[in-house]
């Protein structure tokens, strides 16, 4: 079983990869790690600023780990903001099978209300160097891996109220199981 986490930064990916691995024992992959071994290495010109060229990027090299997983009858967890929402045409049919995907979003309403609280949630799993909010991006950005999700059919979970992580977790659990 290969689990996909999508979304824009700070909705919680890595927080809910992390929860996935403790109940599933299923390894997971940052998006981000993988980013920084290319741009670190010299492999891309790229910069951590250029996130929707860098999506387009990385995504063959995941989507390759991917199949290697679902060959070798590997599970795994596959979070970041790299996932495009057209995916699926990475895969056949056969690996569809074997994968589940969700972004994860945030309405406008409660980025707007919540904003202060989302920053101090930033490094809850991971020490965020130099983290500013940008929250006109986040807007965008949440709003844009919403419609993708719509558009290419596949499961959004928007935070619009409290973020409950229980819920939050309990309703990626539902999407993966399904």
């Amino acid at each position: 079983m290969i689990f996909l986490i999508g979304g824009s930064s700070h909705v919680g990916k890595t927080y809910m990869a992390q929860k996935l691995l403790e109940k599933y024992k299923f390894p997971y992959v940052s998006l981000d790690h993988l980013k920084m071994g290319f741009i670190r290495t010299g492999k891309t010109e790229l910069t951590v600023e250029d996130d929707y060229e860098m999506r387009y990027f990385l995504w063959p090299f995941a989507a390759e780990m991917i199949k290697t997983a679902i060959e070798n009858k590997q599970n795994m967890i596959v979070e970041g903001c790299y996932i495009p929402g057209e995916w699926k045409k990475s895969f056949s049919q056969e690996y569809l099978k074997e994968i589940r995907c969700a972004f994860i979003v945030m309405s406008e309403t409660y980025l707007r209300e919540n904003v202060a609280a989302v920053a101090d949630n930033a490094s809850v799993i991971e020490q965020r160097l130099d983290d500013e909010i940008d929250l006109e991006r986040l807007i965008m950005c949440s709003k844009n891996f919403k419609n993708d999700a719509i558009e290419n059919d596949f499961p959004y979970i928007e935070i619009d109220g409290e973020y409950d992580e229980n819920d939050l977790l309990n309703r990626l659990v539902s999407i993966m199981e399904s």
